[in-house]
């Protein structure tokens, strides 16, 4: 049950009569209602009132939604009060100078419980007083409600006045009936702009308690909503801890991977060094087959202020660039995309996310950027997102690269699991305007912890179980 929730379970209980306990000794409703039925009369006398206001417009068995005490009575809510309805002022007669009666909107008057004022008028015509009930009944917050806590107002037509009859009837009290039953009430607003009617706040159905039980129970509520407030405060927090908690796990678990803490190290395992020289040997063929040049060989060293953790002894830092081939996108002519499949499909920077894409380009590019399912792609722009592509082949458009783990000596999937947490280091480092950006030398100061090539299929298998569990946890 959430705050909502229970804040709604203990108004009704409070207007069923069984928030707390009655005394024999109170003086029944029906008394109280006949006292404000001879108080109607004088107004009526007085000119307060028009005579159609001493009318009681009888409530029907079908109309009785629950059972109420002995001692309590139904009646229709214009049995006990004055509705009063606003009058809108054109800018000329209202002001910002505090010249005059506040002036009462709409919604934006009520804040926390209490009026915010920001207009005035000098010419009020519907007064509003202190421990009037106001309630907003049209347009943006309809449903909302305040104790008028000042001495005089004007209200716009989007408020209106409940104001008791009888000083035997509690505002408060009032205002937990209306508040007990506004979710139907709101339902019932109409128009483009939803508003609510008088009929529907007057023709409303109160189960009416004696005065010293109405004290009771206001007191009552009084006591347990800040309670509730505060449960409803404490619920959001834990709610918003457990929908953290599973990328919170997550990236836990990675970065235990990435240090060599998620899987143990077996002794056995080729050395991540022996694969480096295997690096160093694959580009002393490249320089001799003319592929590379001799400055290629020249290896940058990696000082103790690069290394942000430690790793287990068999593992090496190294750059990343050294073992990964990585393809920059085409620049496509945006002059030739189209939605309506024609040519071939376009990988743009938007389509990461979602692996998919509704971008067709009419222009030819080389076969290289094609780019085919399970190859794993960066946004070079924005959040630089991450992604095993998982539609059919399309063309590789620019600001999007793919990236190609060398198999002899990186598992294309540890690749995928470390890249975000190198990239993520970058994201916080980047200037930008507009849209954050990655480049070619950003790929080229990239670092990576690498273990042993079994040792990457064992923390990639690890990965894939915990992770599994973590995104059960999420359903």
């Amino acid at each position: 049950m959430n705050a909502q929730q229970l804040k709604n379970a203990i108004l009704q209980e409070a207007i069923e009569g069984r928030l707390i306990p009655q005394d024999p000794n109170d003086e029944p409703a029906s008394i109280l209602l006949e006292r404000i039925r001879k108080e109607k009369e004088r107004l009526v006398k007085e000119g307060k009132l028009k005579k159609k206001d001493l009318e009681v417009k009888p409530i029907s068995e079908d109309e009785i939604p629950f059972e109420i005490p002995e001692s309590w009575e139904w009646v229709r809510l214009s049995n006990l009060i004055q509705l009063l309805s606003g009058q809108d002022f054109p800018p000329e007669k209202y002001n910002s100078e505090k010249k005059g009666t506040p002036y009462i909107t709409g919604a934006s008057n009520i804040s926390n419980g209490r009026l915010h004022i920001n207009r005035w008028t000098e010419t009020p015509s519907v007064i509003g007083i202190e421990g009037d009930l106001l309630i907003v009944c049209k347009g943006s917050g309809v449903g909302k409600m305040c104790i008028c806590d000042i001495p005089k107002i004007h209200i716009a037509r989007q408020i209106q006045i409940i104001r008791p009859l009888s000083s035997t009837v509690l505002i408060d009290y009032v205002r937990i009936v209306v508040n007990a039953n506004m979710q139907s009430i709101v339902s019932k607003a109409q128009g483009v702009i939803p508003g609510i009617s008088r009929e529907d706040v007057l023709d409303l159905n109160v189960p009416f308690p004696p005065y010293a039980e109405q004290k009771r129970i206001v007191a009552k509520i009084e006591e347990l909503l800040p309670k509730v407030e505060k449960y409803g405060k404490t619920q959001d927090e834990l709610n918003k801890l457990n929908e953290e908690l599973p990328e919170r796990l997550k990236k836990s678990i990675l970065q235990e991977a990435i240090e060599g803490r998620l899987v143990p190290q077996d002794p056995n395992d080729e050395p991540a060094s022996v694969l480096l020289q295997k690096i160093r040997e694959e580009k002393q063929q490249l320089v001799k087959a003319g592929k590379l040049k001799k400055k290629d060989l020249i290896e940058t060293p990696i000082s103790e202020d690069e290394i942000p953790f430690a790793i287990p002894d068999s593992w090496e830092w190294c750059n990343l660039f050294d073992c990964v081939d990585i393809l920059y996108g085409y620049p496509f002519d945006s002059t030739a995309f189209n939605e309506n499949s024609l040519g071939f499909p376009l990988i743009r920077i938007r389509d990461i996310i979602p692996s998919s894409t509704k971008t067709y380009t009419t222009e030819k590019a080389e076969e290289r950027y094609v780019i085919k399912k399970g190859d794993m792609l960066v946004g070079m722009d924005g959040n630089f997102n991450v992604c095993f592509w998982k539609s059919d082949n399309a063309y590789l458009n620019q600001r999007v690269c793919k990236i190609t783990a060398k198999e002899s000596i990186l598992n294309q999937k540890y690749l995928y699991y470390y890249l975000p947490y190198e990239l993520e280091e970058i994201f916080k480092t980047v200037s930008y305007v507009t849209v954050k950006h990655l480049s070619d030398k950003h790929f080229r100061t990239m670092r990576i912890p690498l273990p042993p090539l079994a040792e990457q299929k064992r923390i990639v298998a690890k990965l894939e179980q915990l992770l599994g569990e973590i995104d059960k946890l999420k359903k």
